[in-house]
């Protein structure tokens, strides 16, 4: 498959997958979600539970997608820990570059001073009277 086919397969199989998330059947006594109509492309039938609390085993995209491409996603195994993990490397490579220019700042305006206070603010009761 070409790539062009390939990215309109898979986004055909996520509005699938999304639909298949919204248009699902909440069992409340059994605390089940179960699929209100058949989904071919994702090989899911009507009235599979496709959420449940315990002992289920949840339903993967990628494994779907996997299950039609034949690509495997378990060869691309995490980087060695001591190197850094998974996070380091998206801290060193796929962050958001810096940009080289600076954004223009306007400059801060100038507060005004205003009058000087009377009796030196401390109020009408320490006025020198006499």
């Amino acid at each position: 498959m070409k790539r062009a086919e390939v990215k309109e397969f898979v986004n055909d199989l996520r509005t699938e997958w999304k639909s298949l998330w919204q248009n699902r059947i909440d069992d409340k006594v059994r605390a089940e979600g179960i699929a209100k109509q058949d989904y071919s492309k994702l090989l899911i039938e009507q009235g599979t539970v496709i959420q449940a609390t315990r002992d289920y085993k949840h339903l993967e995209f990628f494994d779907i997608v996997e299950n039609y491409l034949g690509c495997d996603t378990s060869k691309a195994g995490p980087p060695n820990p001591t190197v850094g993990g998974w996070g380091k490397f998206v801290r060193n490579n796929i962050q958001k570059q810096k940009s080289r220019t600076k954004r223009y700042a306007p400059p801060k305006p100038t507060p005004k001073k205003g009058q000087q206070q009377k009796k030196g603010g401390r109020g009408w009761l320490h006025a020198n009277l006499l």
